[in-house]
């Protein structure tokens, strides 16, 4: 996967922030406007649809006080007219039982009553045949309304009011009773609503409506239809219908009013015996609502899309201010990676931490400048003490091997007779001399090799040797004196006649390193084996002899320049710790390398090198 700068990860994660949190003060936002406002309004109406309950039972209260001033011998007809009553009659107890009315036939039980009932179309027509037909309601097509294959609402709804009359033995003989039919008389709706709305308009609609429903028909309405006339004779919604009319509950919602949205309050509308007869409807026009929050809506969104604008903007701002100095840090350290510790970062952004981060860089970078720049002037004169050192262990160690070689001539000449009889103690005496000078002359060869090798004039100069007769006989046998000494038995395995190409007397030098090692440190009475094998190109020698097995740790130790073993078997051997170095130098001048394998009672040197043929 493609990798992403900083800024781009900056980028990338300030507008993610700022979208998810401008998405979600948006939605949090909407819904606040949207919960205040409507939650607001459908409170409102509620409120309203009580008030409009206390205008509606305030008629039966006005039919109650006019039934308490009646006096049984005034003239009924003067009396209806005077209360503006649709009808009022006085039953004698003789036709009790063809009264139709609930509230009628309760005050024949002795108690005043009112309330609203339903009038049937033949009890009207036989009440007022005129008065029917006045009230009869075309039913009109409503599309949300439960479908019916009525045409025509021939009953009406009323509020009556029944007074009972007592007969001297304290029973009722006499009923009054009277009422006004509701059905297209829109006093009361247009009462309510100028009283509650007070007749407000909204783009050419009234702000509030009320509705009296005879079952699910309005009667009596002021809410218009498409026309603008009073939609009498139009049905409320299925879904009004199910919760008002049939299941009695309340209904505190929007719902779709003939024509437009509204926002709704039904409740039941119940005879005295509590059996549902119709509804009371209160509704506030939904749209300037909807305006305001659209409006309000608008310009929260355009609130957020400018603080997201300037978010994004800041933070446009903030990924340059922090990836700039990054940038800069990473083109100094490219420049310090090459070797030019010159390059500084700014230190100027408007960020302290960045500021604070780039004067540390520059300090850093300034201390590396000079520390560098002291570097160089002790690598310089490190190198011309190491090369006067050079010089002077290749000076000294070339005057000494002359006067060592004319010195160990005279002694071993005289050591071996060749000058003249000498005694057991003097030829003793002679012997530690020249073991002392066989080891100061290895000791000035090494010291002439580590010269040539630190000064890279180690050559290899390459011809056909014989491996056993030409190389390791002459350095067993120059080593057979001291192995005595040791009793080591020394057995060189080294098939005959094996040849390699290379430089006899770099190889000579290393076999005698090997050899001498493993006399040096062999065990007493011990033995040294000494094997080759051919692997391909190479060649291997391996030299085992006796003693203590070597550690991981010490193993790492052998080939290190003047590096010798903290052991005490190690410490009583003269040694310089240049002779395992110098021999992995031949090696790998014959492309090969030298290693040691320890075994149970002892240590195999193993010295690989190209053959070469």
């Amino acid at each position: 996967m493609k990798k992403k700068t900083l800024k781009s990860n900056l980028i990338i994660s300030f507008l993610t922030v700022i979208t998810a949190l401008g998405i979600a003060v948006a939605f949090i936002g909407f819904y606040l406007i949207k919960t205040e406002i409507f939650d607001r309004a459908q409170t409102q109406v509620q409120n309203d649809l009580k008030i409009a309950w206390s205008v509606y039972k305030e008629k039966t209260e006005k039919l109650k006080i006019a039934f308490n001033m009646f006096e049984e011998k005034e003239n009924l007809e003067v009396l209806k007219e005077k209360l503006g009553l649709d009808y009022l009659f006085l039953a004698d107890i003789t036709v009790k039982n063809r009264l139709k009315s609930e509230i009628a036939l309760k005050a024949f039980g002795g108690t005043e009553c009112g309330g609203t009932r339903i009038i049937g179309g033949k009890e009207l027509r036989q009440m007022d045949a005129d008065l029917a037909g006045r009230c009869a309601i075309d039913l009109l097509y409503t599309p949300m309304a439960v479908p019916t294959e009525e045409t025509v609402l021939d009953s009406v709804m009323a509020i009556e009011y029944a007074k009972p009359f007592f007969a001297s033995a304290g029973k009722v003989n006499k009923v009054i009773y009277g009422g006004r039919i509701l059905n297209k008389d829109t006093a009361v709706v247009d009462r309510i609503r100028s009283f509650v709305f007070g007749n407000k308009q909204y783009k050419g609609m009234p702000l509030g409506t009320v509705t009296i429903f005879q079952g699910d028909v309005r009667v009596s309405t002021n809410v218009p239809d498409k026309e603008g006339n009073r939609a009498t004779g139009t049905r409320v919604s299925k879904e009004v219908y199910e919760k008002v009319i049939k299941n009695g509950y309340s209904w505190f919602d929007r719902a779709f009013v003939v024509t437009a949205w509204y926002i709704t309050a039904y409740e039941p509308i119940r005879n005295i015996n509590g059996e549902i007869i119709g509804m009371l409807y209160v509704g506030i026009l939904e749209k300037p609502y909807a305006d305001l929050f659209r409006n309000v809506g608008l310009f929260f969104f355009l609130a957020i899309l400018i603080a997201v604008f300037i978010a994004v903007i800041l933070g446009l701002i903030l990924a340059e201010s922090i990836s700039k100095p990054v940038r800069e840090v990473l083109y100094c350290t490219g420049k310090f990676s090459g070797g030019d510790l010159s390059c500084r970062v700014g230190t100027q952004t408007k960020i302290k931490e960045l500021n604070q981060l780039a004067e540390a860089f520059n300090e850093m970078a300034k201390k590396l400048s000079q520390r560098d720049k002291s570097l160089k002037v002790s690598n310089e004169k490190l190198d011309t003490l190491n090369r006067s050192y050079i010089d002077l262990i290749g000076f000294v160690a070339h005057e000494l091997k002359g006067i060592l070689s004319s010195t160990m001539l005279n002694a071993y000449s005289v050591r071996d007779g060749f000058l003249g009889l000498i005694n057991f103690k003097q030829r003793k005496a002679l012997d530690s001399v020249c073991k002392n000078l066989d080891y100061f002359a290895a000791t000035v060869k090494n010291y002439l090799s580590l010269s040539r090798i630190e000064k890279g004039e180690m050559k290899v100069s390459r011809t056909e040797v014989l491996l056993k007769e030409d190389i390791f006989d002459d350095s067993v046998e120059y080593f057979l004196k001291q192995a005595a000494d040791k009793n080591i038995e020394i057995s060189n395995n080294i098939e005959k006649g094996l040849t390699v190409k290379a430089d006899p007397d770099l190889l000579r030098m290393a076999a005698n390193n090997i050899i001498g090692n493993a006399v040096k440190y062999g065990s007493k009475d011990g033995k040294i084996i000494i094997t080759s094998g051919v692997k391909g190109d190479m060649m291997e020698i391996s030299v085992y002899n006796d003693g203590r097995p070597v550690t991981e740790e010490e193993k790492g130790k052998l080939f290190k320049k003047f590096s010798r073993l903290d052991a005490p078997e190690v410490r009583r051997v003269q040694g310089t710790g240049l002779g395992l170095f110098i021999t992995m130098q031949i090696a790998e001048k014959h492309g090969g390398k030298v290693s040691i394998e320890p075994g149970k009672k002892g240590n195999s040197v193993i010295f690989s090198m190209e053959r070469g043929i």
